[in-house]
């Protein structure tokens, strides 16, 4: 055991989770009506409680045991066995499954801005633990578990390269809030503003400074590639902060403070894959790059194709993640066949995989709520709470 890896990869672990809790909370809390904030709030918390538990029970087990290159088997079932002397490289083990588990809880917890004010509760609770076990914890294994897209794999001696997640975490998250959006459908109310623009740049920061150890932790040590990490991570995010303001400029004649932390968003996503392996000037690139890219795809999914991908999971988390997988290749990082190759069976796997698990859990759990409901907003019609009280 190293004792310097072990202290930052805990760290890590906390900076991990707090892009959930209260980051990506606040993040998308902000971004929707009064009446729907507290959802927000609670479909958030009760993610990460719920993947934490299945996470312990099953999924570390399928994503990083060794039972064959498609999924990792059962056998490190509910951790029986590890003990705090159990080694995975250079850190204790159970330090590894935690930060794993942090990773576990922000995927699906990211799907949730697809279908934000309209979605019934006990759904997003059955979908998202079926979803984390059944495609994220598969995915994991694939790429980082040793699975078959790993060096060695299938892939051939250079397997899939995905850093921090751009494929496992953000391809996942965006092609399934992408297809919730289209099985949803649309709110009754769309284009409302945000109703808290301050606290959407409060989450926005939280998952800015969460995302170092995102990133710098995914090199399992405190060493130059954790720090290389931090560094284009960072630079990745300004660059498309600015870039989204500049374009947004451009096209629409002012830059709004709740589309340049989106493009930070976007920069943070896109650079994810890469962190391990590009330098600062490649990641101005990529952040520059993705802040437009991805500003395009939120005007060609909301107003072209009128798809209610309510907070943009897919034109943010989404295109940001595969662009970045494809900009590894780009600069000379990896193969195109393994990249390419892996975000089409990774994307075709998540959307069918998706579709499906939506369909069966609908069969018990309805999948929107009533239009009376929706019109009352979510945090009194269905948890018997209001975020503000109005007669103060």
């Amino acid at each position: 055991m190293n004792g310097a890896d072990t202290a930052w990869i805990m760290v890590a672990t906390a900076l991990v989770l707090l892009m959930t809790l209260p980051g990506l909370a606040l993040f998308y809390g902000g971004l929707v009506r009064a009446r729907n904030v507290l959802s927000i709030f609670m479909q958030c918390f009760s993610i990460a409680a719920l993947m934490s538990v299945l996470w312990l029970l099953f999924g570390y087990s399928i994503a990083f045991g060794d039972a064959n290159g498609y999924w990792g088997g059962l056998g490190k079932f509910a951790m029986l066995g590890v003990t705090p002397d159990t080694l995975a490289g250079t850190i204790p083990e159970i330090v590894f499954f935690a930060f794993q588990m942090t990773f576990a809880i922000i995927t699906p917890a990211l799907i949730v801005g697809a279908f934000v004010e309209r979605i019934n509760y006990a759904f997003v609770m059955a979908f998202t633990g079926i979803w984390m076990l059944v495609i994220y914890a598969p995915v994991a294994h694939w790429i980082w578990g040793g699975g078959m897209m790993a060096d060695g794999g299938i892939w051939g001696a250079v397997g899939t390269k995905d850093f921090a997640g751009g494929i496992v975490v953000h391809e996942t998250a965006g092609l399934a809030a992408l297809v919730l959006a289209l099985m949803i459908g649309p709110r009754t109310k769309r284009n409302t503003p945000p109703h808290n623009p301050g606290m959407v740049a409060m989450g926005a920061g939280l998952l800015w400074v969460g995302w170092f150890g995102f990133n710098g932790g995914s090199a399992l040590a405190a060493d130059g590639v954790a720090g290389m990490a931090i560094t284009v991570t960072h630079l990745s995010a300004a660059a498309a902060s600015l870039s989204w303001a500049l374009w947004e400029r451009i096209k629409f004649g002012r830059a709004s403070m709740v589309g340049l932390v989106t493009g930070t968003i976007a920069g943070l996503a896109s650079i994810t894959p890469a962190a391990g392996w590009v330098g600062p000037v490649e990641a101005l690139v990529i952040g520059f790059a993705a802040g437009i890219i991805c500003q395009e795809f939120v005007i060609l999914i909301r107003e072209k194709l009128h798809v209610d991908d309510s907070l943009d999971v897919f034109a943010v988390h989404g295109v940001g993640g595969i662009f970045g997988t494809i900009m590894i290749a780009v600069f000379g990082h990896g193969s195109f066949v393994a990249q390419l190759g892996a975000l089409a069976v990774v994307g075709v796997f998540t959307i069918v995989g998706s579709w499906i698990i939506a369909k069966l859990v609908a069969l018990v759990f309805p999948i929107r709520v009533s239009l009376e409901h929706e019109t009352n907003g979510l945090d009194l019609s269905t948890h018997g709470e209001r975020a503000y009280d109005v007669n103060s």
